[in-house]
């Protein structure tokens, strides 16, 4: 198992996924986490830098994944990034669980990053977050441990994630209220309009 690390993850890679599921209400969504692993003497931190969000309906499908992770990985190899997690909304507003299919996803990227983390979207913070006094993240991290098993990580003080801007959540409020996530776009819209840009360019204008 890789030692206990930090996971830094950018306004514009959170308010990305949640407002992807704020989207979907009804469905599961995905998608995968774009950054870096930055080693400061024996600390470690993944620096989350942004999200692209992958799918509201065929969850699960590695074939479909595999496609997307190429055409992914170019285009952000330029930028020094590289896939680092996966994030994941249940279809069921009361599932906090993290479910197989997120988990096989989970495997998958953690054969390629080890440091890899999952994120799944809490529903019970977000509710607080629409109200305007949510203050945490509305996100659970979980890791991959040493018998090879998803876990939950933060109440034992290991492997803490923290958001990059202290008032991402206030940024996140203010998209909710305006219906910004009505503009996200993922790769299951791309597929049926490639008119539709997965790299959602002018959601931050």
């Amino acid at each position: 198992m890789a030692a206990d690390c930090c996971y830094e993850v950018s306004q514009i890679a959170y308010v990305k996924l949640v407002l992807h599921a704020l989207k979907h209400p009804s469905s599961a969504v995905n998608g995968l986490l774009l950054g870096r692993l930055r080693q400061d003497g024996s600390t470690a931190t993944v620096e989350v830098a942004d999200a692209v969000p992958l799918s509201h309906a065929q969850i699960g499908l590695l074939p479909a994944l595999e496609i997307a992770l190429i055409q992914i990985e170019e285009h952000f190899e330029a930028e020094g990034l590289s896939v680092v997690g996966y994030y994941h909304a249940n279809e069921r507003h009361n599932d906090l669980e993290l479910g197989n299919a997120a988990k096989k996803i989970g495997d998958h990227i953690f054969r390629f990053f080890p440091r890899a983390a999952v994120l799944l979207l809490d529903n019970n913070k977000l509710q607080k977050l629409k109200t305007g006094k949510g203050r945490d993240p509305a996100v659970q991290l979980y890791t991959r441990d040493s018998s090879r098993s998803w876990r939950q990580t933060g109440s034992d003080g290991s492997n803490q994630l923290t958001l990059k801007e202290p008032a991402a959540n206030i940024v996140l409020f203010d998209y909710i209220s305006s219906e910004k996530w009505q503009q996200i776009v993922d790769f299951d819209d791309h597929l049926d309009d490639i008119s539709k840009d997965w790299l959602n360019p002018g959601l931050f204008d």
